[in-house]
């Protein structure tokens, strides 16, 4: 097992791995938007946070030696069902060759008052 923790402001804040590398995989675990640079939440609107989680979970992903091409499962949670169509188009933008296996899970609210938050699994050889 590694364990992934890339050098900027988004480290796990708590009794967690940002990501581990297992048996040819690695498994991400949830990020918010936050500014990799600056560690400020990104307060804007879900197509601001959206793109601020996908780019973030590259950043992870590439210290991890692989990229947003290997992710096989995605799961994204949004703190409004309406958010769905505008999250399902900017994943179009990121995932350019291949369709995850995504669930996208509606939920009331999520931490700090942010609208999405994902965690992924991907290849990693």
């Amino acid at each position: 097992m590694k364990f992934i923790q890339t050098n900027n402001a988004l480290k796990a804040v708590g009794h967690y791995s940002q990501a581990i590398v297992c048996n040819g995989l690695v498994y991400v675990s949830g990020q918010l938007p936050i500014d990799a640079d600056t560690g400020e939440k990104i307060t804007g609107d879900v197509e601001q946070q959206t793109r601020r989680v996908l780019d973030n979970l590259r950043l992870i992903l590439e210290e991890a030696g692989t990229d947003l091409q290997q992710v096989i499962k995605l799961v994204i949670y949004i703190s409004d069902v309406d958010m769905w169509s505008i999250v399902n188009t900017i994943c179009k933008e990121y995932f350019l060759h291949h369709k995850p296996v995504r669930t996208i899970v509606p939920t009331r609210e999520l931490h700090f008052g942010l609208k999405i938050e994902l965690d992924c699994i991907a290849l990693c050889e």
